[in-house]
């Protein structure tokens, strides 16, 4: 079943592609709208069969890149031809089409040949975006797509400074593009960014409506948890309670312990609702060794 599971094509920190089997069962079979606060990458919504997507991330150029490939679903064929002119103009590797990284090199850096191709054509592509202003959704697509762990990151001075990944422009994220674009065409889908406590003003529900939550996990090591903290965590617990008093069917996706450390007001929390375990995968974003993790679904269904 796993090949049925649609990938979103920014494959990104935090994404639950390998976990979707276990959540899409456990998710309600009726959704009317499917509200998605934390929605990352976009993994999840692009499993949910909904009328229509109610879709925030507080990172706005997250959601620029969303909104773009939306728009370019469209019409694919202009997608990939511009996608082609850039990768071409900065002389990046585009193992999809055509295999461009000589031979000595694969040789010479068996391991490691993408990202030593890459890096200068990378960081020239980088240094124009730091220039501009006003950063397009493609180049910075681009740049995920290459670049290192697949992340957005800006330094304190709006610098996009992430370092060239081992990755490639291949298959399997055309594939996926293509998935993306097939799924969002003709689909009622709202796009936000917003802080989650914003995105939950004054909003109403209808029956068979569905709220999925996954946001940072408080307690682990990954690098856009960095700005989460105690009091976030006890604001969503809220929020989401209000929820369950309204009779709005939500889950929530989390961890309960991790390396040691455990999330206590999560762990009080959780015991008036139904805990579902998830078997996960969660590597560590510094050093991609597998951890002690305990990854847990909460519902109020």
């Amino acid at each position: 079943m796993q090949n049925k599971i649609k990938r979103s094509p920014l494959f990104y920190v935090g994404d639950k592609y390998k976990l979707m089997n276990q959540l899409i069962g456990l998710f309600p079979r009726e959704v009317s709208n499917f509200y998605e606060p934390f929605v990352g990458g976009g993994t999840v919504f692009l499993n949910v069969q909904a009328n229509k997507y109610y879709l925030n991330d507080n990172d706005k150029n997250l959601i620029d890149i969303q909104r773009f490939l939306i728009g370019s679903s469209s019409n694919p064929t202009s997608f990939f031809k511009n996608v082609e002119k850039i990768v071409k103009r900065y002389h990046l590797s585009r193992s999809y089409k055509e295999d461009v990284i000589p031979s000595s090199l694969k040789k010479e850096w068996k391991k490691t040949y993408f990202a030593r191709f890459n890096k200068r054509g990378y960081e020239k592509l980088r240094a124009c975006v730091n220039k501009n202003i006003k950063n397009e959704p493609l180049i910075l697509y681009i740049l995920l797509i290459y670049g290192f762990n697949r992340m957005l990151r800006f330094n304190g001075g709006g610098k996009f400074n992430l370092p060239v990944g081992n990755v490639d422009f291949n298959k399997n994220v055309v594939n996926a593009l293509n998935g993306y674009f097939d799924f969002v065409q003709n689909k009622k889908i709202i796009l936000s960014s917003k802080d989650f406590r914003i995105y939950f003003v004054g909003r109403k529900y209808a029956k068979n409506d569905f709220v999925y939550l996954d946001p940072p996990y408080l307690i682990t090591a990954s690098e856009y948890n960095k700005r989460w903290d105690e009091k976030a965590d006890a604001d969503l617990l809220k929020i989401i309670d209000d929820l369950n008093e309204k009779g709005v069917k939500f889950a929530l996706s989390n961890v309960t312990y991790y390396n040691g450390n455990k999330n206590n007001l999560l762990i009080d929390w959780m015991k008036k609702y139904k805990t579902h375990k998830i078997e996960s995968n969660y590597i560590n974003y510094h050093d991609n060794g597998k951890k002690q993790i305990r990854e847990v679904l909460i519902t109020n269904y």
